[in-house]
C-alpha cells in the first residue's frame, strides 16, 4: 500500500519562499507519476504541478508558473514543491498525489494515492 506523507507548509508573509515535501513508501514510486494539488474550503482541488517518474518532463498550473517549481529524488522516494514569491491566494492545504502510469494528469480523480495534506499560509 502506497503512503505519501506531506511536509513543510507553515505562514509566511507575502514574497517568502517554502520548500513543501512528499515522502513516499510502500511501492515503487520512482515509476509512478507524482503532481501537488491545493485546496481551500469550498472550493475543487485543482491541480498546482506535475512531475513525470524520472523527472525529465514537469507541468504547472498558471497560476504557479515561474513561481513553483517541483522536482524529485527517486532515491530518496521523495517529491518537493519550492515555491517563492508567495502570495496570499497561495494560501491552501496542499496535497501531493501519485497515480501509476506515464502521463502527468490534471484531474485529481486519475490520481489512486493521496496524501494528508499540509497547510500554507501566506499573510500580506
Amino acid at each position: 500500500q502506497v503512503q505519501l506523507v506531506e511536509s513543510g507548509g507553515g505562514l509566511v508573509q507575502a514574497g517568502a519562499s517554502l520548500r513543501l515535501s512528499c515522502a513516499g513508501s510502500g511501492g515503487i514510486l520512482s515509476t509512478y507519476i507524482m503532481a501537488w494539488f491545493r485546496q481551500v474550503p469550498g472550493r475543487e482541488r485543482e491541480f498546482v504541478a506535475g512531475i513525470n517518474s524520472i523527472g525529465s518532463r514537469r507541468e504547472y498550473a498558471d497560476s504557479v508558473k515561474g513561481r513553483f517549481t517541483i522536482s524529485r529524488d527517486n532515491a530518496k522516494n521523495t517529491m518537493y514543491l519550492e515555491m517563492n514569491g508567495l502570495k496570499p491566494e497561495d494560501t491552501a492545504v496542499y496535497y501531493c498525489a501519485a497515480r501509476p502510469t506515464a502521463v502527468i494528469a490534471t484531474d485529481m480523480s486519475l490520481y489512486y494515492y493521496w496524501g494528508q495534506g499540509t497547510q500554507v499560509t501566506v499573510s500580506s
